[in-house]
């Protein structure tokens, strides 16, 4: 499946299970990104609807219940909606490394650019006077972002096609031109890194992506090589990075009963009125900022000064992110 349809599917989900009232195929088309059509013209109305019928078929067979029906005796035309009785799931006990994986996952599902997308379409069902259920969606709000080299570099590691880009070090003035072949992104110690093969230095190398400067071009045709079998890339990143020596500490303030990953990472913990005071060891404050945010509101950073700034340029750089994202999906 591709991502176009897996992206439409998602969003087709999200919007019926916004409101539980049916929804005609005309105000699918209209709210769904990727269902974008001219009705008055006979062969796009109909390709609309081919394409319209093959996810329908796709979602009854991933055993989504979708529904048909009116809402009222009055209405000519019927309509589409999801079951929430049938698609909810009994509550699921993770372990906490399942649950940390499942907590990536969603983040990256909402960097990937479905998040504002569904938003858009949330907001023109309400444009629409269709009563919308926001505790029916899937967590939509912006939680954290990751490197603008992130989406292109996984991409190429998906497509296995070579990229260059540029890349900045701590001891250079200037950055670097870089050849890779990808072999997958992962995240260690709160940093995202690439891992492949170097074209010019012909050895494995990683690469933080936060130091890649400017855009990442993609060249060569999908599948021009193969990454080694059961691969480590995670061991790969351990070894190039090195032990981690976490000299600072940053006090933070946490709402009372969250933040329970920082809980298990803080050295000490004070309760008090407004919440509790959990103290943080660690090595660069940008690196803590980039965990810290993914808490939200539930989570104030008190001391250093240095830590504080950090969290609020990673806000602003989260603020600008959304604002582009929603300005692209709603030109859609």
């Amino acid at each position: 499946m591709s991502r176009t349809r897996t992206e439409r599917l998602v969003n087709l989900v999200i919007c019926l299970l916004s409101t539980r009232r049916f929804l005609t195929a005309a105000q699918i088309a209209a709210t769904v990104p990727g269902y974008e059509h001219d009705p008055d013209d006979a062969r796009d109305h109909e390709a609309f609807q081919r394409k319209f019928e093959r996810d329908k078929a796709e979602l009854r067979e991933l055993g989504v219940p979708l529904e048909t029906g009116t809402a009222s005796a009055f209405d000519a035309e019927p309509g589409y909606r999801i079951a929430h009785r049938e698609y909810a799931l009994p509550d699921i006990l993770l372990e906490p490394d399942e649950a940390a994986a499942v907590g990536i996952a969603a983040r990256l599902w909402q960097h990937a650019g479905l998040a504002a997308a569904a938003s858009s379409g949330l907001a023109k069902l309400r444009a629409a006077g269709v009563d919308v259920d926001p505790q029916a969606t899937l967590g939509l709000e912006p939680m954290v972002t990751v490197d603008p080299a992130f989406a292109p570099l996984t991409a190429a590691a998906r497509d296995r096609r070579e990229v260059g880009f540029d890349y900045r070090v701590p001891d250079r003035d200037a950055p670097s031109r870089r050849r890779l072949q990808p072999w997958g992104v992962v995240c260690w110690r709160g940093r995202w890194y690439v891992v492949g093969h170097d074209k010019d230095r012909e050895a494995t190398r990683c690469f933080r992506l936060s130091r890649v400067v400017g855009a990442v071009r993609v060249s060569g045709a999908p599948g021009a090589y193969e990454p080694p079998a059961n691969v480590d890339l995670i061991s790969h990143v351990a070894r190039w990075s090195g032990p981690v020596e976490r000299t600072g500490r940053a006090t933070v303030l946490a709402a009372p009963g969250r933040a329970a990953g920082l809980r298990r990472w803080a050295v000490e913990v004070t309760a008090g009125p407004d919440g509790d005071r959990l103290v943080l060891p660690y090595a660069d404050p940008d690196g803590l900022a980039g965990h810290l945010v993914g808490y939200g509101p539930d989570v104030r950073v008190l001391d250093p000064p240095e830590v504080r700034e950090a969290v609020i340029q990673r806000l602003k750089e989260i603020a600008v992110r959304h604002d582009e994202l929603a300005v692209s999906g709603g030109a859609r």
